[in-house]
């Protein structure tokens, strides 16, 4: 599996987007992917992806993040509010290992 790439990286990707309806660039902190920890945008727990998708709904680049990262065909983690596994959106990604039997 691809490692994921680093704050610096994830940085310089989101900083690229404008706010919607204006020509100003957003400020760092203003983004939850970049005033937090950006390996939770990474993860591999379900849970901690949520999470991610959570902080995403306020981000003030939402729409712009997710068109960015469908053309430039993000391999794995959460932009725009969507999950990434392999290249494709998926609705919610699988946990590691085996799934649990049912009984």
């Amino acid at each position: 599996m691809p490692t994921p790439p680093p704050a610096r990286s994830l940085q310089s990707r989101v900083l690229q987007h404008r706010c919607p309806g204006t020509t100003r660039r957003p400020v760092p902190t203003e983004l939850p992917c970049l005033a937090g920890d950006p390996d939770l945008w990474f993860a591999e727990h379900p849970h901690q992806l949520r999470r991610a998708q959570q902080l995403c709904r306020g981000c003030p680049v939402l729409t712009t993040c997710l068109a960015g990262a469908l053309e430039r065909r993000e391999p794995h983690g959460v932009w725009g509010g969507e999950i990434f596994v392999d290249g494709v959106r998926v609705a919610h990604k699988r946990g590691r290992g085996r799934p649990r039997t049912r009984c």
